[in-house]
Parts: C-alpha cells; sequence; structure tokens
C-alpha cells in the first residue's frame, strides 16, 4: 500500500513541497522563494518560468531527502495563493504571473463602485470587485494591454499553473474560482452574466474545465516525471485555494470553525453550510462539496513583519542560532503594554478596498524603542484582523475559538496577542506547513483514503499549543483598538491626497 501524500503549496513567495505519512507527520521538506517583479508602481509580477523552476526543485529536493520511492507517491495535491492572474497564450505556454499584491486595478475598482459594477456581482458571487481580484485584473488588461489580452489562451491561478506543468491539463477547481469572483456560487458553475458584469462576456473561453478541488486533475506526465522525480501516472487533485488548504491543515473542518491565518495575507474565515449570509462579507469560496467558507481577507499581515526584519535586522548581529525573526520577537516580548504607546497600520500593500492606504506608525515618542515600535506592528496586523472578524460576525457567521496558522503562528509572542485582541481561546496546529497539508488531505480524499475531508483531517492533524485570552489585555486592546480605526478614518483622505501626488510624479494613473 502507498503510505504518503505529497503536498504542494506555491504561495506569493515561496513554493513548498512537504511529503507526510497518512498519519500527518512531516517525512521531508523543501521550499524555494521566488523573486516578485515591480515594473512600475502597483505591479506585482512574477516569471512563470522560474515558478515552474523552483516547483521542480524543491519536489526533487523533498523526494531526496525522504529517501523513499517516489512510486510510495499515493496522490499529489497543491495548494497556490488565489487571485492575482496566471495566464496561458494560446498554445499552452506560459504568458503572465500577476500576483495577488498587485493594485493596478485601484482606479477601475473605484471605476465600478461608482457604477454599481458589485451590486452586479454580489447576488451572483458574493463579492464585490477589489484591485487583485482575478477578473478585474484580466478587464484591466483589456482596456489597457489589449494586445497582451488576445493573447491569453486560459486564465487560472497559482497551484493550477503548477497542475497543468505536472499533468499537461489546464483545469481549475471551484474553491479558487470561486474565491476570484468567478463563480456562481450557488450553483457553483461559471456564469455569463456575471462575466458580463466585469465586462467580460466575451471571455469565457478563457476559462478551463472546472473540477471540484479532491476531483483528479490528471497523472503526472513521462516528462514531469524526468523533471522532478515523481513517478509517471501519480494522481494529481485539482488542490485547493491556499487560504482553505491552511485552515483544513489546521484541522479546521466542521461548520462553525473559525480560521485565522496571518500569512502574507490576513485571512480570517469561517465555515458555513450554505453560501448565503445575513450581511456582506468580501469573499466567499468552497470549503468541499456541498460547504462553503466565509472570509474577510487583505494583503495586510505577516508580510509586514517580513518587511520590517528584511529593511532594519537581517544585517543586524544576533545571537548565533536566534533568527531575526525570533529576535524581533524577543524585543517585543520584553515591553511592557502601556496606553500611550505607539499604533501601526499594517497598509504596506494597500487596504482592502483602499488601495491608496499606506503602512504608518502614530503616536511615536523619545522614550520608544525599537521593542516598542515591533509590538505595535504586531499588535496592529491582530487590529486588522479583527476588523475582518467584526465584518464576518455582522455577517451571521459565530465561532468562539479560533486555529491560527501561517507565518505568525510560528511566533510564541504573537498568538497570544491575538487571543487577547479578539478575545477568543486561539489554538496553533502542530505543523507549521498547513497549506501542504490541506493540500495532502485532498490528495488522500481524490484517491479514497479518507471519505471525506474532515475525516482527513482528523487523521492528519494534531493541535500543539493553546492561548487563552488575558482579560486585563483584552480590554486594553479594546481601547486602543478604537483609537486604530479612529486613525484610519482621518487618515484616509490623506493617503488619497498622497497616492495623487505620487501618480503625478511617476505619470502612472492612481
Amino acid at each position: 500500500m502507498q503510505k504518503y501524500l505529497l503536498g504542494l503549496d506555491a504561495g506569493n513567495t515561496v513554493i513548498k513541497a512537504v511529503i507526510f505519512d497518512l498519519e500527518g507527520r512531516e517525512v521531508a521538506y523543501a521550499g524555494e522563494e521566488g523573486h516578485s517583479r515591480m515594473p512600475c508602481p502597483g505591479h506585482v509580477e512574477r516569471d512563470l518560468g522560474e515558478l515552474w523552476a523552483n516547483a521542480r526543485r524543491v519536489i526533487r529536493t523533498c523526494l531526496d531527502k525522504a529517501g523513499i520511492a517516489a512510486t510510495d507517491i499515493a496522490a499529489i495535491g497543491c495548494a497556490g495563493h488565489g487571485n492575482g492572474l496566471y495566464a496561458l497564450d494560446r498554445d499552452g505556454q506560459p504568458l503572465l504571473g500577476i500576483q495577488s499584491l498587485d493594485t493596478r486595478a485601484t482606479g477601475l475598482v473605484e471605476e465600478w463602485a461608482s457604477e454599481g459594477v458589485g451590486d452586479r456581482t454580489v447576488p451572483i458571487a458574493r463579492q464585490r470587485p477589489w484591485p487583485s481580484q482575478t477578473p478585474t485584473l484580466l478587464a484591466w488588461l483589456k482596456r489597457h494591454r489589449p494586445e497582451l489580452f488576445q493573447r491569453i489562451g486560459t486564465v487560472f491561478f497559482s497551484k493550477d499553473f503548477v497542475v497543468n506543468r505536472l499533468t499537461g491539463n489546464r483545469v481549475s477547481e471551484v474553491s479558487d474560482v470561486s474565491g476570484a469572483g468567478l463563480l456562481n456560487l450557488a450553483a457553483r458553475r461559471y456564469d455569463r452574466t456575471l462575466m458580463a458584469a466585469y465586462g467580460l462576456a466575451d471571455s469565457m473561453h478563457m476559462l478551463p474545465p472546472l473540477i471540484e478541488s479532491a476531483d483528479i486533475a490528471g497523472h503526472v506526465t513521462e516528462d514531469a516525471a524526468a523533471e522532478t522525480g515523481l513517478a509517471a501516472g501519480t494522481p494529481v487533485v485539482g488542490g485547493l485555494f491556499d487560504v482553505v488548504a491552511s485552515a483544513l491543515g489546521s484541522g479546521v473542518s466542521r461548520t462553525g470553525s473559525a480560521s485565522i491565518i496571518a500569512g502574507t495575507w490576513s485571512i480570517n474565515q469561517v465555515i458555513i453550510d450554505g453560501p448565503d449570509l445575513d450581511g456582506p462579507v468580501f469573499m466567499s469560496s468552497t470549503f468541499d462539496r456541498s460547504r462553503y467558507m466565509a472570509m474577510e481577507n487583505s494583503a495586510t499581515s505577516a508580510a509586514n513583519l517580513e518587511w520590517l526584519v528584511r529593511e532594519f535586522f537581517e544585517g543586524e548581529h544576533h545571537q548565533e542560532g536566534v533568527s531575526p525573526f525570533d529576535a524581533a520577537s524577543a524585543l517585543a516580548a520584553a515591553v511592557t503594554p502601556a496606553a500611550d504607546d505607539p499604533l501601526y497600520h499594517p497598509y504596506l500593500y494597500g487596504a482592502q478596498q483602499d488601495g491608496h492606504a499606506r503602512a504608518g506608525f502614530y503616536g511615536m515618542a523619545g522614550w520608544h524603542t525599537k521593542g516598542h515600535l515591533i509590538r505595535a506592528l504586531l499588535e496592529g496586523v491582530a487590529f486588522g484582523h479583527r476588523q475582518h472578524i467584526e465584518t464576518i460576525r455582522k455577517a451571521g457567521a459565530t465561532f468562539d475559538e479560533a486555529v491560527l496558522s501561517g507565518g505568525g503562528s510560528r511566533s510564541r509572542l504573537w498568538p497570544q496577542i491575538f487571543a487577547d485582541v479578539l478575545g477568543v481561546p486561539v489554538t496553533v496546529a502542530v505543523s507549521r506547513e498547513t497549506g501542504a497539508l490541506g493540500a495532502a488531505i485532498a490528495a488522500g480524499t481524490g484517491v479514497g483514503l479518507f471519505a471525506d475531508f474532515t475525516q482527513g483531517a482528523t487523521a492528519m492533524v494534531r493541535i500543539d499549543r493553546l492561548y487563552q485570552p488575558n482579560a486585563a489585555l483584552s480590554a486594553h486592546y479594546a481601547r486602543r483598538y478604537e483609537l486604530y480605526k479612529d486613525i484610519n478614518e482621518a487618515m484616509t483622505p490623506l493617503w488619497r491626497r498622497l497616492s495623487q501626488k505620487q501618480s503625478l510624479a511617476t505619470g502612472v494613473a492612481a
């Protein structure tokens, strides 16, 4: 009997390969960081040739580390960051990779908002257009890069590109497509009326065949096997939107379970039985073959800490064996929270519905230290998550505990800040690679090793840590959260003015 599952996770920055046994233990791991290109302000792209080269290397390295026969792998699942726009040309060759940090379409979103486009998309897709959304970017290309738009043969997502390279097939699956606002959510199919709302009624042919997440997308080809070390013929499932994969891989599988992901993006999601809620949320996607995920997301989470460490810590001397992230966390942990601590807005890549928003520290004084600024950043990211969670609760989704995953969960301090800011118990799973684990669970489900996602999560996920909220700190953070929101409101028109000045200086339309 085949004993292992391979999970791949194609994020905005790193692609990972992890081999798991059927009890969820990591047998081997490999990861490689890619490079983003920013040809002009707001544009964030990647080279698809590099993405596939990195995928080949991490798969082969992972197999070598595991020391197992490739034929012992029962199936492969891939997760990947949602939205953005990954395109093949009409001959099936790599054409374009736009990441979900891209804000070039901010002006188009504002134009559509004034025209009521969102009022036409919400009843069908359960979300409004936003700058990094796949159909919004496709519409932007149609208007501003028509020669490139005409060359597009297939539009799909980061993990779909990897699946395509492995199997030769052009497919996508329902969790990514629904998360991108491209799906009639209730019917779980493409919808011409929805595409017409985006001005893309003539682009239906660009959408690939649609399957469920655990359906077999294809099998590893002879060419892909030669390049990766995998066994030709190994089944590859459709895979999962990475935020759904991370929820599943952290043990969130029952209706009413909440998943918070502190990664490049701030992800806040709750499993619900049907596609409808009492109010709007940023995004809805499918979870399994019958249930859904209500989400509030934005590019406002651990990418902020990655920036701070990269710019201010990596060149510093630290104790041998201590990572820059651990050193930063230690400085933050040494700070005793106080009412006059600085506040931070985590908008390095804009806010959810405001591409003009920018990050900033507020309330700094001469007695504040580097540790105060780091702690302010950690708290500010948690406040951003809280804003999203309040929206989910207003829409009618309820929960009383949450599972934290993503890079932020690796800290010993940050999960406690989340518990105190949110006022609910927060757990962290043993596996750090929850996206790859969720993809592996989908793969196991697809080949019949598990009856469904819940059985797979029960078999493969273990909880490592539990953080209970501190009542006194929760009250402290509640007061600071109100200040955080007030500063946000006051800064909104100033961010717009700043963006306009930058646009005039660079000649790029805001």
